[in-house]
């Protein structure tokens, strides 16, 4: 497995000419934005390919988890000469998410309904066809189409693994070490065992709602999103808004970094993340500049975009009320 592949095309660098330009749009019509990894994001990115480990990344909402997966993909096909999402898939879980859900679900219903239509001599020949091979009602989930991919290894996002079952990681266990599954409703001859051509990329987000088991931690490398410094917030806003003005991109985050202190003081449970930063300055952008100076100087516009609970509110009206004093 992966023998026969040039590991410099699959090498993730987080280089910005790798990045999509602003407004670039998927497949889907999402938009796809610049992705700035630190050195040591890059680094933990690279390790987990090179030992085919599933990175699990941590950090707080807001702090590009996600968007981690979509960025490597990019880059890699960028650098590879393919449609990067072509070898990407995504999982989100839910809490009623099952493991096997991301390998495979069986649609026992429709078999049964196709086998009682066959008895009545209502399916055409093709429609029989289709009927008598099991294979048909297989559907593969995200990871199972990961497997299922051949030239080129994919990228895979596990999202918020934290949110499903405590079992939830230990039932993947087998198939993130062995990159293999069995389907069970199918003979070996039908294609029952499904195993991976090269191995995938695995990037699995947690938001640590819970802790994770033992067992499954063992398999990862680790990777904790730090919150970015004052520098590096500069680079992510003229990455995502370029042509902000100097004067108004430096108050806007001189008293976004004061918030977030004050927050942090507090002790608050949901403090002001990257993704809130962007919102509040496409907002403030709306505005003429000499407004929104004289503005922040006292005051701390559309709070709401930043704010998303009364104790957090209520914590701004006291640090107002001292700045004010």
């Amino acid at each position: 497995m992966d023998d026969d592949l040039n590991y410099d095309l699959f090498k993730y660098t987080g280089e910005a000419q790798y990045q999509p330009a602003r407004g670039e749009l998927n497949q889907l019509g999402r938009s796809l934005e610049p992705y700035l990894p630190s050195g040591d994001l890059v680094r933990s990115v690279e390790l987990a390919m090179r030992l085919k480990r599933p990175l699990l990344i941590q950090g707080e909402p807001g702090s590009g988890k996600t968007r981690l997966a979509r960025a490597v993909a990019y880059e890699l096909g960028k650098r590879g000469g393919y449609d990067w999402e072509d070898f990407y898939e995504a999982w989100y879980v839910k809490s009623t998410s099952r493991a096997r859900d991301g390998l495979y679900t069986y649609d026992i219903i429709a078999r049964l309904r196709d086998a009682e239509l066959a008895r009545a001599g209502k399916l055409t020949q093709e429609q029989l066809e289709k009927a008598d091979d099991p294979r048909t009602y297989v559907h593969y989930g995200p990871l199972g189409e990961a497997f299922r991919k051949s030239g080129r290894p994919c990228v895979v996002l596990i999202d918020e693994i934290d949110k499903a079952d405590i079992d939830f990681p230990n039932d993947l266990l087998l198939e993130l070490d062995e990159k293999y599954f069995e389907i069970d409703e199918l003979e070996e001859a039908e294609g029952k065992t499904v195993k991976a051509e090269h191995s995938p990329l695995v990037l699995i987000t947690s938001n640590r709602e819970k802790d994770l088991p033992d067992a499954f931690l063992r398999r990862c490398i680790y990777h904790f999103i730090k919150f970015p410094d004052r520098d590096d917030l500069v680079k992510i806003v003229n990455a995502h808004l370029p042509g902000t003005p100097k004067g108004l991109l430096n108050l806007v985050i001189e008293r976004f970094m004061e918030l977030r202190g004050y927050m942090e003081d507090a002790q608050s449970t949901k403090k002001v993340s990257t993704s809130e930063l962007l919102d509040w300055l496409k907002v403030l952008r709306h505005y003429p500049k000499n407004k929104v100076l004289r503005a922040l100087a006292a005051d701390l516009l559309y709070p709401g975009v930043l704010l998303k609970n009364i104790d957090d509110f209520e914590r701004f009206r006291q640090m107002m009320h001292k700045e004010a004093s």
